[in-house]
């Protein structure tokens, strides 16, 4: 048998690349997640005095919960997990860890009130939502801003670098290197909005959302009150009307924005892919490096292959999320339970792209001869202009006129300038057209460039 029986290559080839997610989203963070909701709720109960049965909570016996959560370690994992064999049910098997762990101490006493009034999903939806959400701010978004500003550098870096484009792969209006990649950068800004405003809700109203044992125990307390209380001292938006389940919307509109920024970020990789493959970018090499195995010439793109591949299973599971997530059967169905399992993954495969990406960045440089031959020799492309001109001057036929003369032929600057004499244009027409080059054919594509530093719309 194989020394490394990993199954997933999150957890064997790319291990080093996704740890920040393991540590938020793995089977150890949801228990330690769950175990975290559980003292909280204790200690949010004990301290709100709602019910005389439950005392306060000393500084001493507030510390020792936390604590619990703190050390929460491979050797506490397996405790848990001996409980979870014999209950069963793991978060029931969470709260006998716990209740095992105050039973010889000062908090003996009030170990009934651990998982007072709650369902599992009660804990389950709240642990969830703390780590999804630490998983983004304390490791996804980091990468992703990253990115951006390295694409953000680039773009003002060669924000006046002419280069001629393709429309439908072929030869068309130039544009420059920094406008192009300016286009990513405000496309994937936008996402970033998105999901840097995204709530997270969070729901604790018992096992089918009405607090009916709550209020039988205690009809008294303002249950409404005290759920939005923990809820909230928790980070989160307090759900008010749910099923036995929080319902997942939140998610499924997360992992949307999420999968259509792994698509926006692919397209810069097949672009980037492209670019290079006709010579726009040049790949830096590596002495050490290898890019094929028989043929010694070749530095191949393959951290934009890599990452194109990684986001591509990213987003498979993200929409496989987005559309299980959406549905409970009635007041509760156990097919969310497996399903979230893979918000680790998903988030582990985005992040593998983030970083090839910024990887594959690193290792260009634009190669700027190549753009000026290239240019110098698709002198065709300013019949767009030439054209446009001659309509603004009411000749015949312009856009005719210059199919006749470009389409699909090889137009030198002497040939397209005779045709421009022969057209008898105001002088300063002619002269602004006879100046005009492939190379200074950019309109304001410098300019726009601006675009990426100003506010976005609300």
């Amino acid at each position: 048998m194989a020394d490394d029986p990993t199954l997933s290559p999150l957890d064997g080839r790319y291990r080093p690349l996704v740890s920040g997610i393991a540590d938020h989203l793995s089977e150890q963070a949801l228990n330690r997640g769950r175990l975290e909701v559980e003292v909280a709720w204790l200690s949010y109960l004990a301290a709100s005095r709602v019910m005389p049965e439950l005392r306060e909570l000393t500084d001493g016996e507030q510390s020792a919960l936390r604590a619990l959560v703190a050390d929460f370690g491979s050797e506490q994992v397996a405790a848990l997990a001996v409980i979870e064999r014999r209950t069963g049910h793991d978060v029931k098997a969470v709260e006998y860890y716990i209740k095992q762990a105050l039973g010889e101490t000062s908090l003996a006493d009030v170990v009934e009130f651990v998982h007072f009034g709650c369902t599992s999903e009660d804990i389950n939806n709240l642990a969830y939502a703390r780590m999804l959400q630490r998983a983004i701010s304390d490791v996804w978004l980091p990468a992703a801003l990253g990115l951006v500003a390295d694409l953000r550098d680039l773009a003002l870096a060669q924000r006046d670098q002419p280069m001629l484009s393709r429309t439908h792969g072929q030869a068309a209006t130039p544009t420059t290197v920094g406008k192009e990649i300016a286009v990513f950068v405000h496309r994937l800004d936008r996402q970033l909005a998105r999901i840097q405003a995204q709530e997270y809700l969070g729901k604790f109203n018992g096992a089918t959302g009405t607090y009916s044992a709550h209020h039988v125990a205690a009809p008294d307390v303002d249950w409404l009150d005290v759920s939005r209380g923990f809820v909230q001292s928790l980070g989160l938006t307090w759900n008010p009307l749910t099923t036995q389940i929080e319902s997942h919307d939140y998610m499924c509109e997360l992992f949307a924005d999420l999968a259509r920024f792994n698509g926006i970020l692919n397209n810069l990789n097949t672009d980037m892919w492209s670019y290079i493959s006709i010579g726009v970018f040049r790949q830096k090499a590596t002495t050490d490096a290898v890019g094929s195995s028989t043929m010694p010439h070749k530095i191949n793109p393959i951290r934009f292959e890599n990452s194109e591949a990684n986001l591509e299973v990213s987003n498979s599971l993200l929409q496989c999320l987005q559309t299980a997530l959406i549905t409970s059967r009635m007041q509760r169905d156990l097919s969310d339970s497996s399903m979230q399992r893979n918000i680790g993954p998903a988030l582990g495969y985005a992040l593998i792209g983030i970083v090839n990406t910024r990887t594959g960045l690193r290792s260009i440089d634009v190669d700027v001869e190549a753009l000026t031959a290239e240019l110098d020799g698709a002198w065709e492309v300013l019949g767009e202009a030439v054209q446009s001109l001659m309509r603004l001057r009411g000749l015949d036929q312009p856009y005719e006129r210059l199919k006749e003369l470009t389409r699909g032929q090889q137009i030198t600057r002497e040939r397209l300038q005779d045709f421009i004499r022969e057209l008898q244009l105001p002088a300063e027409d002619e002269k602004r057209l006879l100046e005009l080059a492939p190379s200074s054919y950019t309109g304001l594509a410098g300019r726009l460039v601006d675009f990426i530093d100003a506010p976005l719309p609300s």
